[in-house]
């Protein structure tokens, strides 16, 4: 896991080994000053001894002569003038506290600052490798994670996951660091005492380890509930237009109460075992504080040990049960995040469905042919969407796909510019097969005009320029008014500059549909995909929008995919599906001849455009 994360701290190096650096520096800095005091409080003894004429030894350590020297007496033969060496030394000890604790915050300082600029590089690195892992993603791997599920990474747990890394380059090394050093000058100092530890750590690790694996199945089920919250969420704001017309909010509120309730439950089991960390350790600690103070006083009773020796003692078992405390907290806090940590390695792990052919060929006629293919979302023969599609169409032609909903239409269409890849068969463009193309070049020759008409945040002018980025005002204005567009566009005040809000909430249904076509247009690709994308608007418009499709695409291979019959009827060839298979291919007029499907539904519009009074208009 922590290899993992180290990975996203390319380009953050420098700023990691530093936090490393510095907060070893603090570490050390900390764990010298109970030392300094010991020396203190035990000089500060010895000097009131000497004013009282006592007579037992006291040690103390002499700074004032540049070296280190040892000095042990009886405390009656120590002259006047030596208080004042004694007091001197005090001095000394004291300007050593203070530059100790400044050098101490000035590393403590730079760490924290260097941590939060690395963490928060982490954090850039990660949304960005999701979100570049993402845009890689076939739609069968988008299906299969879910959108809210993919948000819920890119945000919530790419944030626990940037805890974890700045625990590991800061606190992780801190709480260790102190466990070693203090643990050292305590057996150094006192050891004696020192073996209260050896009893003390080992219980607070088995509290802490035991509360770790307790606690780690229960977040991983709380994001599992973090998904379905936001996932709720996603669906209300989307269709929030649909819940107002069917007064259905009460029902999403509900819906919304009920997921953030499963939240609440899964956070307060995972809690209701954190909460006891806390009594836990305080029980310890402080039980072996209490056993210090037992043992040290007894000693300073028996004259074995000074008051400063016993301070030292009291600041290093807190900072070892505190390092303790805090390599069990880090534990707990890592198995938290690791739930998170695994479901952004599933994202980056997770390999595309669809693989790049990796040949650098172009798109240049259009023609396509279906051999045979079959075509399942699942990959089970026995779950076909489509099976045997044997279709054959020429450079330039203009072929129509009518059929019933769920008859796999825009499946059917959707594995030529390849969002998902055949079961069995092949297709070939320009007599090449699709999976042998790179995904840029096969992609750049097909425009497709999607069901769903999304539009983007910005102006009309950005929308189209997605089409062609280097287009003309001429060519947007020549692709809008063949999608039958530029007249509503310069209605607008602000014409092509006009804002469209989140989602293009500014325009209507049938003319977010032509904005979307008049896009696809712009890229003048070599085969263009209409699938069912003029059905918001009306007969009039739709055969305006097929005129001007044909005057300025004559070289372009169209398929056109809808349920009227009037938005195919000038097809070169009409392809009519039943069921995931090819029931019959025909122009127009054979087809109404010799197909009873097509005959059916064309009588049947023909009669609801008559007794509807459309035939008149």
């Amino acid at each position: 896991m922590i290899r993992k994360l180290l990975k996203g701290a390319k380009g953050y190096a420098v700023p990691s080994i530093l936090t490393v650096v510095f907060v070893m520096m603090e570490t050390a800095l900390e764990v010298v000053l109970p030392l300094l005091t010991a020396n203190i409080l035990n000089t500060m003894q010895l000097y009131a001894a000497a004013g009282e004429g006592l007579t037992s030894a006291l040690t103390y350590y002499d700074f004032t002569g540049g070296t280190h020297s040892l000095i042990t007496q009886p405390v009656g033969t120590i002259v006047l003038g030596n208080r004042d060496i004694l007091l001197n030394t005090v001095y000394s000890y004291g300007i050593l506290m203070i530059i100790s604790a400044i050098l101490s915050l000035t590393f403590g300082a730079l760490a924290g600052r260097l941590c939060a600029v690395a963490g928060a590089g982490f954090s850039k690195n990660m949304r960005g490798y999701l979100f570049e892992k993402i845009q890689s993603f076939s739609f069968a791997n988008v299906d299969k994670f879910s959108t809210a599920s993919l948000v819920t990474r890119c945000t919530t747990d790419v944030n626990y996951a940037q805890q974890s890394f700045m625990m590991i380059i800061r606190t992780v090394i801190r709480a260790p660091s102190m466990l070693v050093f203090s643990t050292i000058m305590a057996f150094i100092n006192q050891p004696d005492m020192a073996w209260v530890f050896l009893v003390a750590i080992p219980a607070l690790g088995l509290v802490m380890g035991l509360l770790a694996t307790r606690v780690h199945p229960l977040f991983k089920a709380m994001f599992k509930k973090y998904d379905a919250m936001n996932a709720s969420v996603q669906e209300d704001l989307v269709a929030v237009r649909v819940v107002k017309a069917f007064v259905r909010e009460e029902y999403e509120e509900e819906k919304y109460r009920k997921a953030t309730e499963d939240v609440r439950q899964s956070q307060l089991k995972a809690e209701k075992l954190m909460i006891l960390m806390n009594p836990l350790t305080s029980c310890i600690m402080y039980g072996t504080i209490i056993a210090l103070l037992i043992i040290g006083g007894s000693d300073i009773a028996r004259g074995n040990i000074e008051a400063g020796t016993l301070s030292a003692m009291m600041s290093y078992s807190t900072q070892i049960l505190m390092s303790v405390m805090m390599i069990c907290f880090i534990a707990v806090q890592l198995v938290m995040s690791r739930a998170s940590i695994d479901r952004i390695y599933e994202v980056l792990e997770t390999e595309s469905d669809i693989k790049d052919g990796g040949i650098d060929k172009t798109v240049n006629s259009g023609s396509i042919d279906f051999n045979h293919v079959n075509f399942s979302y699942s990959n089970n023969a026995d779950n076909l969407t489509l099976t045997d599609i044997d279709l054959h169409i020429k450079a330039g032609e203009t072929v129509g796909i009518i059929g019933g909903t769920g008859d796999g239409k825009s499946s059917l269409v959707q594995l030529i510019p390849r969002f998902y890849d055949v079961f069995d068969g092949e297709i070939l463009v320009d007599g090449t097969d699709v999976r042998e193309y790179s995904l840029f070049n096969l992609r750049e020759g097909v425009s497709m005009v999607l069901q769903k008409n999304v539009l983007f945040s910005g102006t009309i002018r950005e929308n189209l320029l997605w089409g062609n980025e280097h287009a003309t005002q001429e060519e947007i204005e020549a692709a809008c008014k063949a999608a039958c567009a530029h007249d509503f566009i310069t209605f607008f005040p602000n014409g092509y500059e006009t804002d469209l809000g989140q989602g293009g909430v500014n325009v209507s249904g049938g003319q977010k549909q032509r904005l979307c076509i008049a896009r696809a247009l712009l890229k003048k690709p070599k085969i263009m995909i209409l699938d069912d994308s003029t059905s918001a608007v009306d007969t009039a418009t739709d055969a305006q929008i097929r005129k001007g499709l044909k005057e300025l695409s004559k070289e372009m291979t169209t398929i056109i995919i809808a349920q009227r019959i009037s938005s195919v009827e000038d097809c070169d060839k009409i392809v009519v599906l039943n069921d995931g298979k090819i029931n019959a291919v025909g122009t127009h007029k054979q087809l109404l001849k010799s197909n009873s499907i097509y005959q059916e539904v064309y009588h049947s519009q023909q009669k609801g455009t008559v007794e509807g009074g459309e035939g008149n208009a």
